[in-house]
């Protein structure tokens, strides 16, 4: 492992700490030339399924770009990297775990959604603006009020427009 500073060879490791979901490995490393300390994350690296796009053509999964997915979409949100994190490791472990070794790439999208619609209505917005490649305004509004309506069933009175401490309970 070269230093991300210097780039010599040696190193040694100060700190390991297993991940809360034992999937990860964070190690603390000193640099032996320059006594710079870094950080190193080690995982199992699974067999990734090939990536069926929408043109028909394959690629192998990329776990890097769902987090940069997530990142576009929680920009300026209350979203913490741990959460993006989590949601890439969730999306990661159940498209690996599928039977098959091709997965369409609408289904790795359509679990990004469903993370998204969990935790943050206007990151799952931003995303599906980009994943559903909305033709006009028209769309966008029905996605909108489709969103609307779900927080008004699943939220009642609160969701439907009142605002927290306005005094209506």
């Amino acid at each position: 492992m070269r230093c991300p500073f210097c780039r010599h060879r040696g190193n040694r490791v100060i700190d390991s700490r297993l991940s809360n979901d034992g999937m990860l490995i964070r190690r603390r490393r000193a640099c032996s030339a320059c006594k710079r300390r870094f950080t190193t994350y080690e995982r199992v690296e699974e067999a990734a399924p090939m990536v069926v796009k929408k043109d028909g053509r394959r690629e192998q999964f990329d776990r890097a770009k769902i987090i940069a997915g997530l990142k576009r979409a929680c920009e300026k949100r209350p979203v913490s990297m741990e959460t993006i994190e989590e949601i890439a490791n969730n999306i990661e472990t159940t498209m690996t775990e599928q039977s098959d070794r091709e997965v369409n790439s609408n289904m790795i999208g359509a679990a990004v959604m469903n993370e998204l619609h969990k935790i943050d209505q206007v990151a799952y917005v931003r995303f599906a603006s980009v994943y559903r490649q909305f033709k006009d305004i028209d769309e966008f509004m029905h996605e909108l009020e489709d969103l609307i309506n779900q927080r008004k069933q699943t939220s009642g009175p609160r969701a439907a427009g009142e605002k927290k401490g306005d005094g209506a309970s």
